[in-house]
């Protein structure tokens, strides 16, 4: 149930809903079954779901491409690499962003393959590297370093020179970033963040550019397993309805966050492509719908008072993730297989749906104590 003039706000409410009709459920069932009857075309339950398949319909919609549901975000990267790598030579390098999120690089290095890390902010480096490569991977803006690829300029290049491409567009969305309109052959997007947005499920989605790419990426989903239950579908789905109204207000906050930050005095570096001073701005603004809702921060005083910031604040939560409803924050050098590159002070911020006055008093004095409580290790901790 969609138009062709629909806007993507209007697409995300409608998209994958089932035909009205008297009586006719307005929102999509579950569909809880492993087994169906013999002659149709599901076949099995590890093939398809009423449920996954009126997600995929919602989200291929947004992205302008075919989705398939996956049971997390790793296992729809571990199936776009497979579906594009497969039919590739063995010595043929892959290129890939330095920062990205740490799982998705350790996955790259395990690959039997030549593997080039390029800065996706440097597009001149970044055609460079991918002379004689198969595959590109991108992910913009990068996590937790938010460096923002010319994605247009990027998967032209790869176009030209034959190179397959995947861009990892979690944190900006279909909302604000399509990829496959500008030539690549895959986009994949961790659903457990901004597409549910609510926290509690477990998905992924990969989206092809065409129906080979798609029903390759169904092959590798239905041979190792991989398959979301219908009841986390349902909630990415039920999620996917709210995502227009829930990243525009996330976004005008970490906005709002951004700007008082860059003027804080225990943060020494602001990462928000949205900010005019930030390094990928003008290509955000140029490439993009919006800035997305995460924000890098890097704080005097090292790993020890941003640690003291995530043990302070009380309403923004301590914790691994992002896109969700709650903001979130965290050191993310706590984590060993984070690159080395980032830095040990920096504070990823997750945005939510708090009011931003209450965000920005907590952080505020999480930030001022925990600045204080370095300098004189002997200050008592406030009630």
């Amino acid at each position: 149930m969609t138009h062709p003039t629909w806007r993507r706000a209007t697409t995300a409410v409608v998209a994958g809903r089932p035909e009205p009709g008297p009586d006719a459920p307005v929102a999509v069932p579950v569909v809880a079954t492993a087994t169906y009857g013999a002659g149709g075309s599901r076949g099995y339950g590890r093939y398809a779901n009423p449920t996954w398949e009126a997600l995929e319909d919602a989200v291929g919609r947004l992205d302008g491409g075919r989705a398939v549901a996956f049971a997390s975000g790793m296992a729809a990267t571990t199936a776009a690499l497979a579906a594009l790598l497969a039919p590739l030579p063995a010595d043929l390098p892959v290129v890939a962003p330095r920062h990205a999120y740490h799982t998705t690089l350790r996955l790259l290095e395990r690959l039997d393959r030549p593997l080039r890390l390029v800065d996706v902010a440097d597009t001149g480096a970044v055609g460079a590297a991918l002379g004689g490569a198969g595959l590109l991977w991108l992910e913009s803006p990068t996590n937790p370093m938010l460096e923002v690829a010319d994605v247009p300029r990027v998967l032209a290049t790869a176009r030209t020179l034959g190179v397959r491409s995947v861009v990892d567009a979690t944190l900006a969305t279909p909302l604000l970033l399509r990829p496959l309109e500008h030539g690549a052959d895959l986009v994949v997007h961790a659903a457990t963040k901004y597409l549910a947005g609510h926290s509690d499920v477990l998905l992924g989605v990969a989206v092809g550019a065409d129906d080979e790419v798609a029903d390759a990426l169904r092959a590798e989903r239905a041979d190792h397993g991989a398959v979301p239950g219908p009841f986390e579908a349902w909630l990415a789905l039920r999620g996917l309805r709210t995502l227009p109204v829930r990243l525009e207000r996330a976004q005008r906050s970490a906005s709002e966050l951004a700007r008082r930050l860059e003027q804080h005095p225990v943060v020494t570096r602001v990462r928000y492509p949205g900010l005019a001073t930030d390094p990928g701005h003008a290509v955000a603004a140029r490439t993009m719908d919006g800035f997305g809702a995460l924000v890098s921060i890097e704080v005097a005083g090292g790993a020890a008072v941003a640690d003291a910031t995530s043990g302070l604040t009380r309403l923004w939560l301590h914790a691994t993730s992002l896109g969700g409803v709650e903001s979130l924050l965290e050191r993310r050098r706590r984590w060993a297989a984070e690159r080395p590159t980032v830095p040990e002070s920096l504070l990823r911020l997750s945005v939510g749906l708090e009011d931003v006055e209450d965000l920005w008093e907590d952080l505020d004095g999480a930030l001022r104590t925990a600045a204080r409580l370095e300098s004189s290790p002997g200050a008592a901790t406030p009630p």
